[in-house]
């Protein structure tokens, strides 16, 4: 059995209560893996996966209106590790940039007062990961430097900015949600602020705009009628003030899942644009019963939407794949018309009432299949999104086309002991979206058709609102400390008891107690309670008092009183003696009453001149002890009596019934004796009367006349020979009984609510509380130690106050929170790293730096054993190392086993490329997962080409078979050429579909000529109407694309009227004209040469011979690590796409990410894409450099076979390394 421990040292906490509206957008959930909540002027952070609070940030003066975790789209090492980092901005405008793990403020940041209105870290970290947009009312956008507070340039706009939105695509657009409509940035960059003023384009709202107004026969319901209301939603004009209502548009987002598109949240619908055509090409409406929207996230692994709804609802809508269902494959005419995104699961909604309305939801961005939802009474609702197969095809009943799971995970089949694996990440659990003309439309062999659920997985729940009263149960001696609970009983103003253990700060038990608010408690043991509470005042000032006796092991509750508590005057205070004997309760207008706690009975109801309390304590003096010894005294003698009479029983005998007859007679006494006990008192003169307890004997003692100094006194307490009365005028008169002397001193702060001694022998602070604050004061040198006040310190006003150990307070706050503090009342944040928590929490960033890559490091590869082990204490670590993970133990050791994916990291099946992907998001190391996915689907594509007919030249694409996987789209120009060129197809049909004006016919028409579907192109171009200016351009343009021949004349011809066009700057028509006659390759050129590197790059997939596209990327990715520029990942990501796997462990191993350039080169070697013969320096110094970096962390058996794995190059360090072996065992 596992020995009871208690952990006498609480720590410093927040318990938090309900939400301020200014929190509503006060919520983040980083890659870090944890939640970040604003809650009034604090922020908490929470564990998903446990569902438990880890740590309360406190320093804003203000209430917290935005949050953000710094991304992690950097590669980690030493000298950048892993940290918790997050921004945090106020209703007074000041941003300050948090170390999490510490507690501590890294930097404060203050441009203006007013609230800011929205905040983000910039995604692109290559230049550097420090910088953060903040957005500064009315209409001012600053970048800061996150680290230092320095600003780097600040730029205004015509508008006021609403909020903004980075294209995950492309670091230099920028979206600005303003009150008039959108401003798009093309020119944003951290180096200076953007030139122009952007594009300005006016959204009219769906609900006015003018198609609104015609009327429509026959039209179709739901989505389809919305969408062919809302024809033309952006334009470039101004329209009319009828016509706009911008306050309806709660949102604006680039889709993460596909480039150049946004989305634009109404209450009711939910608009898809695409930005090339400026059209919306889709729309998710609410029927006219349904529950409007509140926010919309949408996902980046599919091209999905989690959207929240005013009830709290939960819904995941999943875009339809344009390839028709099995069903549907024989219709002829099979067209997408629209996008749509069909509802493929909800959670429960929650109950709405005036103070509870759901807030805003925060989605996992590692896995994207699990939710949180705030509330605005505190709660946090944790969903995880489930994935469960079918077996038959139900997509005909439900209407729906089935989603099927992907055909493998990091392209090799799920083995039986994976089965965790579907439910690890959305992409795991559903297929992407199929495109006609690429994927087949009917399940590949293995796939299966899945359904998807919500699950609620986890509930954190707030304090309700206040006003609350505290009580900190009996202190912790020698005697209670084997079975000794920190626990705080906190009464609320809805009659419910909340008792907290605070050594991990969760909620123990929740007790409805009272029907009307709690006004005190006072605990008579360790495990039970007295509440009191009082309903409201009838016309003769009557009430109904309630007092309640509560056993917290059974939940029991009766009422204390009896029948007694309809129509009396309130209950004031109620107080139990130190030996929790006696009870005194003390009415407004009624004498007080006396109550044996232990046998539940009225001792003495006290006469109607009985004089008026103001205070009362009872004395820590009783006469117990005395009785105790005169009764073992009487025991003894009557046990030795036995043992005289029975003589002829064995020695051994008469010790065994004595010890029985001690043990009996110490139960009598705990039970029977009754203990003379005192308590003191002020009437309304400030007279003190001392009053005598015995049985059921009361005793009136002497009285002390008032002290002249003091005012009418309002609260007493007493602890071995002090006595401390406090006045309704703010004086604290000191009494030392012994030496008979008193001191009054004046604190000038107004009336003392409370007074209260810490507990523990001979500990003499006292904690005083004010009308506008507390003070700590130290009794023995009558001197105040601690302050804090109302707009001086904090901004929240104190409601109750109580020790919880003998150095540390807990303050009720009346902004719906309760704070454990120091004595010195400073902030509640604490080190996480130090904290005893309840259940292990699996987050790498608690570790020191070196400690969180030694275990990644582990976690990656254990070539040095047979078996995978999870106990990293069985690895050889250095000395230091070891110390730390031995104190994190219970975080690494416990959490491993809470890992849902251990099994899987133990099998033995699972291949490097499968490992590398788990554990990048297991660290939620963003720049890690996005290298790896694109690097395994790669390899694994150019090595399955090399198998069956040789290899293929480095730089080209592997042939795609029907059965093969392709990378998400999300990916953009790194998928395959094939799947790209059709998407694009895809794409430009409904842009077709879509088209409203001239404007989009002739866009439509450039794409189609640039696509190559020149047939289509002269169709659209000879739709324009003879009274157009362009009609007659536009004909000629006709005629030229259906005469085009490829003779050399006009060839020649074209191209020089081109390269005119080009040189004029009339560069897309130059480019046109080029695509037309098949030189798609010069095109490239000339756009890389005018800097339009994304055009290239995009014309090249869609037009270009593998070798020629090539040529153009590798030109692209050259350009991306100019130091200009500057985004080598992307270029690293360029080359993988290329196949140029010997260029990417160059790049990696130049750039010093030593770790992922021999894991890398390890994965192609194994894979064969990369030859053993090719410069052998390359694999030589890069595994000689991964041994080194795991020797610095500690690793020596990893070192030890990367040496040995590098031949020649290794043999140097191999032999540093067994020297230091061998001198370790000696």
């Amino acid at each position: 059995m596992i020995p009871y421990t208690v952990n006498i040292k609480l720590a410093a906490r927040t318990l938090t209560g309900t939400l301020n509206l200014q929190n509503k957008t006060a919520v983040d959930w980083g890659w870090q893996g944890l939640i970040a909540q604003g809650c009034h002027s604090s922020i908490l952070i929470i564990d998903p996966k446990t569902a438990q609070t880890i740590q309360v940030l406190e320093r804003h003066k203000a209430s917290v209106v935005k949050v953000k975790w710094s991304r992690e789209n950097y590669h980690h090492s030493l000298s950048s590790p892993y940290s918790l980092r997050l921004a945090s901005a106020d209703a007074a405008g000041k941003i300050i940039v948090w170390d999490v793990v510490s507690g501590m403020a890294h930097c404060e940041i203050q441009e203006h007062t007013k609230p800011i209105q929205d905040m983000d870290w910039l995604w692109t970290q290559d230049a550097s990961r420090d910088l953060l947009l903040a957005v500064h009312p009315p209409n001012y956008i600053v970048l800061w430097n996150g680290d230092t507070g320095t600003k780097l340039w600040k730029k205004s706009y015509a508008e006021n900015i609403l909020s903004f939105s980075f294209d995950p695509f492309e670091p230099s657009n920028l979206a600005l949600l303003t009150s008039e409509g959108i401003v798009f940035i093309t020119d944003f960059s951290h180096s200076k602020p953007p030139g122009s003023g952007g594009k300005k384009v006016y959204i009219a709202s769906p609900h006015s705009s003018p198609a609104h107004s015609k009327p429509a026969a026959a039209q179709p319901t739901g989505a389809k009628k919305a969408l062919n209301k809302v024809k033309v939603l952006i334009t470039n004009e101004k329209p009319t003030a009828e016509a706009v209502t911008l306050n309806d548009c709660l949102q604006l987002s680039y889709l993460p899942s596909k480039r150049n598109h946004m989305l634009l949240l109404y209450p009711r619908e939910i608009l898809i644009l695409d930005l090339e055509l400026s059209q919306t090409v889709g729309v998710v409406a609410i029927e006219r019963s349904g529950v409007p929207f509140i926010q919309v996230i949408p996902c980046a692994q599919r091209d999905a939407l989690y959207c929240l709804h005013e009830n709290g609802c939960i819904t995941l809508r999943v875009c339809r794949s344009t390839t028709p269902s099995p069903n549907e494959t024989g219709k002829t005419g099979f067209n997408v018309q629209e996008l749509v995104y069909d509802l493929r699961s909800q959670c429960d909604a929650i109950r709405v009432t005036k103070t509870v309305r759901p807030y805003r939801v925060v989605i996992c961005p590692v896995n994207e299949n699990s939710a949180a939802l705030i509330v605005s009474d505190g709660r946090v609702m944790l969903w995880e999104l489930k994935a469960h197969a079918s077996k038959s095809y139900s997509g005909l009943s439900s209407g729906l086309p089935p989603l099927y799971s992907p055909v493998n995970f990091c392209g090799t089949p799920l083995l039986q002991n994976q089965k965790c694996i579907p439910d690890l990440s959305l992409n795991t659990m559903i297929g992407h979206s199929l495109i006609s003309g690429v994927d087949s439309p009917r399940p590949l062999a293995g796939q299966q058709e899945v359904h998807l659920k919500f699950l609620l997985t986890g509930l954190l729940s707030g304090l309700p609102l206040p006003p609350f009263s505290l009580r900190m149960c009996p202190p912790l001696t020698t005697k209670n400390i084997n079975h000794y609970q920190p626990l705080l009983a906190v009464g609320t103003s809805n009659g419910s008891v909340l008792v907290y253990n605070l050594t991990s700060g969760l909620l123990h038990k929740e007790l409805s107690v009272h029907s009307c608010e709690v006004r005190g408690i006072e605990w008579v043991s360790l495990t039970s309670f007295l509440s009191f509470a009082t309903s409201v005042p009838n016309n003769l000032g009557l009430v109904r008092n309630e007092l309640q006796h509560v056993d917290l092991r059974t939940g029991r509750c009766f009422a204390f009183r009896g029948e007694r508590g309809n129509d009396e005057p309130a209950i004031e205070m109620i107080k139990v003696s130190h030996l929790k004997q006696y009870l005194v309760v003390v009415f407004r207008d009624k004498p007080l009453e006396l109550w044996d706690v232990r046998t539940g009975t009225l001792l003495r109801e006290m006469a109607k001149n009985f004089p008026t309390v103001t205070a009362l304590e009872w004395s820590p003096s009783h006469n117990l002890k005395s009785l105790k010894k005169k009764q073992l005294a009487a025991r003894e003698a009557m046990a030795r009596q036995t043992t005289l009479a029975d003589a002829e029983q064995s020695s051994v005998e008469s010790s065994v019934i004595s010890l029985l007859q001690d043990a009996e007679s110490k139960s009598e006494m705990s039970q029977g004796i009754s203990a003379r006990e005192h308590f003191v008192f002020t009437d309304t003169d400030g007279q003190v009367y001392h009053i005598t307890v015995e049985g059921n004997t009361v005793k009136d003692g002497a009285r002390i006349p008032p002290d002249g100094s003091m005012g009418s006194i309002a609260c007493i307490t007493w602890k071995g020979d002090t006595l401390v009365l406090g006045d309704v005028d703010g004086n604290l008169n000191f009494w030392d009984l012994k030496a008979r002397l008193s001191r009054a001193v004046p604190t000038h702060r107004g009336w003392v609510k409370k007074i209260r001694f810490a507990p523990g022998k001979g500990n003499q602070k006292l904690l005083v509380m004010y009308t506008d604050g507390a003070e700590v004061w130290d009794t023995k040198e009558v001197q105040m130690v601690s302050s804090i006040r109302v707009g001086r310190n904090v901004n929240y006003r104190i409601l109750d106050i109580d020790w919880c150990t003998s150095d540390k307070v807990v303050l009720a706050s009346d902004d719906g929170c309760v704070r454990v503090l120091e004595m010195a009342m400073k902030s509640a944040s604490y080190r996480m790293d130090e904290q005893d928590l309840t259940d292990p929490v699996w987050c790498p960033y608690l570790l020191l730096p070196r400690a969180a890559l030694t275990l990644k490091a582990f976690l990656l590869l254990q070539p040095w054993s047979d078996t995978l082990t999870m106990d990293i204490t069985h690895v050889y670590v250095t000395v230091s190392l070891f110390c730390h993970i031995c104190i994190h133990s219970k975080v690494l050791h416990n959490t491993f086993n809470s890992l849902d994916i251990k099994s899987v990291l133990q099998d033995p099946n699972l291949n490097l490329l499968q490992r590398c992907l788990l554990v990048s998001r297991l660290f939620g190391d963003e720049s890690d997962l996005q290298f790896w996915t694109v690097a395994a689907h790669y390899i694994q594509s150019f090595a399955q080409s090399c198998q069956p007919s040789g290899s293929v030249p480095e730089g080209q694409t592997p042939a795609e078979g029907p059965q093969s996987s392709h990378l998400d789209i999300c990916h953009d120009i790194l998928c395959e050429s094939s799947f790209f060129q059709m998407f694009q197809l895809e794409r430009v049909r409904l842009q077709e579909v879509k088209r409203s004006s001239y404007e989009h016919t002739k866009k439509c028409a450039d794409q189609l000529l640039l696509l190559g579907q020149t047939d289509r192109a002269v169709q659209l171009l000879l739709e324009t109407s003879a009274d157009n200016s362009s009609y007659y351009c536009d004909s000629l343009k006709a005629c030229l694309v259906t005469t085009i021949t490829s003779s050399g004349p006009s060839q020649s011809t074209i191209k020089l009227v081109a390269t005119n066009m080009i040189a004029n700057g009339k560069l897309a028509e130059g480019v046109q004209l080029l695509c037309l006659i098949d030189k798609a390759a010069d095109a490239c050129r000339y756009l890389q040469t005018y800097g339009e590197w994304n055009r290239a790059a995009w014309l090249a997939k869609v037009r270009l011979s593998p070798a020629e596209s090539s040529d153009v990327l590798k030109r692209w990715a050259e350009h991306l690590c100019s130091p200009q520029v500057n985004q080598k990942s992307k270029a690293i990501l360029v080359l993988l796409s290329l196949g140029c796997f010997h260029k990417v462990g160059e790049m990696l191993h130049s750039m010093r990410y030593f770790d992922r350039a021999a894991l890398f080169i390890e994965a192609c070697l194994k894979y064969g894409v990369m030859e053993t013969t090719s410069p052998h320096k390359l694999i030589g110094a890069a595994f000689v450099d991964y041994a080194k970096l795991l020797r610095s962390i500690g690793l020596q058996q990893g070192a030890v076979l990367w040496a040995s794995r590098a031949g020649e190059a290794g043999k140097e360090l191999l032999d540093e390394l067994c020297q230091t072996e061998k001198k370790k065992r000696t």
